[in-house]
């Protein structure tokens, strides 16, 4: 018996001394005091935080269209380098040579669904509320559930996503200039530098564009999450 049973075997011999509830509860609230200790040594900042100092608070005054230009036309310069587009032609191209110059959009949808869109212009297609279709300005803070924009007749609105589809235009060629360097940043003149007599910041608009819809309801990520998410191909019925 001893040596088809208990031999070479380990046998438990008492019952394993369990961790108490509050045990694990005092351990628990250590750990959380622990990463707000580091979080505030780096200097990062959570929601409550942010609300209590008034950091997203955005003053209504400054909701001018102009002012932001400049912001719009860095983001250009962002979507010229990660979808990599080429040189604009000297010439105004016709339809049919720009046609063969639109990059292909199956390359571009993976870097777009993880691109930054602060400085983009958003436009609503269609929403459940007639009232904000039509509505388009340049997102300036973009959340999990909403854009916030600033019209041309300098208003500053609120786009949820949910129930929404919307628009946005990405150019067909790189507005970099030539000269422009990775390692050097890019200078945009500000319209208050321009002057009254040189010619207003052009928006995506006004040169040649390609144009794209995003659907709200799966759009409802944080810039930050969608940066390291992994989108999944699947083909989805929007009511």
């Amino acid at each position: 018996m001893y040596n088809t049973r208990v031999k070479g075997r380990q046998i438990l011999l008492e019952n394993p001394v369990r961790d108490s509830r509050a045990k694990k509860e005092l351990e628990a609230k250590r750990a959380t005091k622990k990463k707000e200790r580091e979080r505030k040594k780096l200097g990062i900042i959570g929601k409550k935080e942010a609300r209590e100092k008034e950091i997203w608070k955005f003053d209504k005054a400054q909701a001018k269209f102009d002012l932001f230009l400049p912001l719009h036309g860095l983001w250009m310069g962002y979507m010229s380098e990660l979808l990599c587009l080429p040189p604009r032609p000297s010439q105004t191209p016709s339809m049919e040579a720009a046609t063969k110059s639109m990059p292909n959009s199956s390359g571009m949808h993976p870097k777009l669904l993880k691109a930054d869109f602060h400085g983009s212009i958003m436009t609503v297609s269609k929403n459940k509320n007639p009232c904000i279709v039509g509505l388009s300005g340049i997102v300036i803070h973009e959340t999990e559930n909403a854009f916030k924009v600033v019209t041309r007749d300098n208003k500053l609105k609120l786009l949820p996503k949910a129930n929404a589809v919307f628009k946005f235009s990405v150019p067909l060629y790189s507005t970099l200039p030539p000269t422009h360097n990775v390692n050097t940043p890019l200078l945009i003149p500000s319209p208050e530098a321009a002057g009254p007599s040189t010619k207003p910041l052009e928006t995506v608009l006004d040169i040649p564009h390609i144009e794209f819809e995003l659907y709200g309801n799966q759009f409802r990520f944080r810039a930050a999450e969608r940066a390291g998410r992994k989108f999944k191909h699947k083909e989805t019925i929007e009511l």
